[in-house]
């Protein structure tokens, strides 16, 4: 079993977005950060929601190091990545996994730096465990290069999944079950 932590972009992921879904599908295996500052993000706050969760999702298998199998799969979005990718920088923890989804290009036209400006200086850098990013081909906030090349900087892989938009509620995934197997894949031994 693993032990999942939801880390949404601004504002949260609404019921139809799959990251609701697949919170609900998993249960009291998932966590769902809250930050104080969901509609202007501040990257610190942020940070310490994806600590809090992690302590959560943790000792609600009362292990020491996480899940019932000792993993945390953090599964983020677009603003999300980013709290992910600093997090796991910071903390360095053992047995995680991130499932990076629609990242963000702080450095691109449509990056909302007016709501998130403590995030628009970041940039990629090794993160220390398994991870993927999945990327859209048409993400208004990342083009196809701009999302490889952040891949590139975490030094993890890229997958494509077409072009569905910015990968949220209005792309319509519904479930999203080639992201879902997408995970499991990241996820298995």
């Amino acid at each position: 079993m693993v032990a999942y932590v939801i880390i949404p972009g601004i504002d949260g992921s609404d019921e139809r977005h799959w990251q609701s879904r697949w919170e609900r599908a998993w249960g009291e295996a998932a966590v769902r950060i809250a930050p104080r500052s969901w509609a202007r993000p501040e990257l610190r706050d942020w940070v310490a929601a994806v600590q809090s969760a992690y302590e959560v999702a943790v000792a609600r298998d009362g292990r020491a190091e996480g899940g019932a199998d000792g993993r945390v799969a953090l599964v983020a979005h677009s603003l999300g990545c980013w709290a992910a990718a600093e997090w796991l920088a910071w903390a360095r923890p053992a047995e995680v996994t991130a499932f990076l989804a629609a990242p963000p290009d702080p450095r691109g036209p449509a990056f909302p730096g007016a709501a998130a400006p403590t995030f628009l200086e970041l940039s990629a850098r090794p993160l220390p465990g398994p991870a993927l990013v999945v990327a859209s081909e048409d993400d208004p906030y990342a083009d196809a290069t701009a999302s490889a090349a952040l891949a590139s900087g975490w030094r993890v892989p890229w997958h494509s999944v077409g072009a569905h938009g910015h990968l949220n509620s209005a792309s319509g995934l519904g479930d999203w079950p080639v992201g879902r197997q997408l995970l499991d894949t990241l996820l298995s031994p």
